[in-house]
């Protein structure tokens, strides 16, 4: 199966959960709003979520990948498995230590996110209250993780990246019951939410384990020892907690700095949820399939393979995220009154909304870039340097957010977050290309300043359009008018830039269907 092939899979896969995911989150808009409970809902819900990049998919994966791999291209299945067994019970030690520290100090952990919630007891009370009923999610979302690694190293990326549409399907079913039961619009609404959490967590690790053995790639809970194998795989993961993790160092950090502004969690939280689709679906795709895909060519000293991902990578990239990013700048308005706003999320939510979004949109592309160029250290063992990078990119976003902060308030957390995101991008462009492991091949040359240009018409007709349509999208409008004026006008962007990109040469749509139909191999 080729490249693109496999980002296409996953790229589907990941829009099937984000559209559940987008109806699981207007729901909460419509049960929560924007009031303490769904404040205090969103911190807790951020907290597993926040060590779980740290330990499965920062620190664990980006080093548990390129070793599995190794094993897998030198010594054989059963040399990975025997790997994998020892990660596996290691892990699990890690996890139970964490989430039983996690459940007992939830009042620090809560403070250290949330600061602003010791002005008010009670939200602070229902904050720490559902972290410690969201917090068993890390551990059985971890395991979770690692099985999906395993399953992508053997280029099985289909079923694991169905699997995380099972949290929305079940939070979704949560909420449904939340609404028969007349309790939205109250603390006890976060609450059962936060239950449906953990729920979720086991149903997605269940489906793994049988995806794993269905798969005939399954390996036994060993003892856990403390091999050379897991000493050097902890030498690895121990700078991966920073650089896996950046994108949730600067979260935590905008969280910290908006829990001082009453409502501030809950805006940034829905205008992340948006510019979470595109980064979700093209930036899921990339990260799935080149970290394995570059370690395993790597590994093979097929170096002129892994530079060839990685361009097809940037150009794959560059073809959604540069127009998804400038349709969100310019329809921030719309796309947060269509998908929001009713029940206890009103008028002035969606313009605060939309405003934090359309900041978010201007470090779509970087946040893209970066799961381009990471895994090319990640896949030649080396987690420090995206470690030293992260760091100084966390500066950036604490010392840009808190100089804005008192400018333009919460916004300052989304603008800070999108320029620490490029801070991140050009710095690990820049090493890369120093130290000889990427250059631009022709083809790219070529093609990414017309797909810019592409993009710039695409914007251009949309913001002359964006006041007219903007009339069905009122208020006082049905919502399946505002749904469908909303809709006419991304479909009309996406067939102009689609159309000029052609006529430019900047994509070979023939050429993306021929390799669609293509066989796998």
């Amino acid at each position: 199966m080729t490249l693109f092939r496999n980002f296409l899979g996953v790229g589907a896969a990941t829009m099937v959960s984000r559209i559940l995911g987008f109806l699981r989150d207007t729901m909460i808009a419509a049960a929560l709003g924007t009031g303490p409970a769904a404040d205090a809902f969103f911190v807790a819900f951020r907290l597993p979520n926040l060590f779980r990049r740290f330990f499965a998919e920062g620190a664990f994966n980006t080093a548990f990948i390129p070793l599995y791999s190794r094993a897998l291209e030198a010594d054989g299945p059963e040399a990975a498995g025997r790997f994998a067994s020892e990660a596996l019970s290691a892990l699990l030690v890690l996890l139970a230590l964490v989430t039983a520290l996690a459940v007992i100090f939830a009042p620090a952990l809560v403070f250290l996110l949330a600061p602003g919630f010791a002005a008010d007891p009670a939200k602070f009370d229902l904050a720490v209250l559902m972290t410690r009923i969201c917090f068993p999610y890390l551990a059985l979302i971890s395991v979770g993780a690692m099985l999906s690694g395993v399953l992508n190293a053997h280029r099985l990326f289909l079923f694991a990246a169905f699997v995380p549409a099972l949290l929305n399907l079940v939070l979704i079913a949560f909420l449904f019951a939340i609404r028969l039961g007349g309790a939205e619009r109250t603390p006890l609404a976060g609450t059962i939410l936060s239950i449906g959490v953990a729920v979720a967590g086991l149903a997605q690790c269940a489906a793994l384990v049988w995806g794993v053995r269905r798969a005939g790639v399954g390996f036994p809970i060993v003892r856990p020892r403390l091999t050379a194998a897991i000493r050097r795989l902890a030498r690895l993961g121990a700078p991966g907690v920073i650089a896996g993790g950046i994108t949730q160092i600067n979260l935590v950090v905008g969280t910290i700095i908006a829990s001082l502004s009453a409502g501030s969690v809950s805006y940034l939280y829905y205008a992340d949820r948006v510019y979470q689709l595109p980064l979700g679906i093209v930036g899921a795709a990339i990260g799935v399939v080149l970290l394995p895909e570059i370690a395993r060519q790597v590994r093979a000293d097929r170096e002129d393979l892994a530079l060839a991902a990685q361009n097809r990578s940037i150009e794959f990239a560059a073809v959604l995220t540069l127009p998804s990013a400038v349709a969100l700048a310019i329809l921030a308005g719309p796309i947060v009154e269509v998908l929001f706003e009713r029940g206890a999320f009103g008028p002035q939510d969606t313009m605060r909304t939309a405003s934090a979004l359309a900041a978010y949109a201007f470090g779509l592309p970087a946040f893209v870039l970066v799961k381009v160029f990471a895994p090319g250290f990640f896949a030649r063992e080396d987690t420090a340097t995206p470690m030293w990078i992260g760091m100084a990119t966390v500066a950036v976003n604490i010392a840009l957010a808190l100089a804005l902060f008192p400018v333009v308030d919460f916004v300052a957390v989304a603008i800070a977050t999108s320029v620490a995101g490029w801070v991140n991008a050009a710095l690990l462009w820049l090493i890369t290309v120093r130290r000889g492991h990427w250059r631009a091949d022709w083809e790219l040359e070529s093609r990414l300043p017309r797909i810019a240009a592409s993009a710039a018409v695409m914007g251009m007709v949309l913001y002359l359009l964006v006041d007219p349509v903007g009339v069905w999208t009122g208020a006082e409008n049905h919502l399946l008018v505002k749904a469908g004026a909303l809709g006419t006008l991304i479909a009309l962007g996406l067939g102009l830039f689609f159309g000029v990109a052609q006529a430019t040469g900047a994509v070979d749509l023939g050429r993306i269907l021929r390799q669609m139909r293509r066989r796998p191999t």
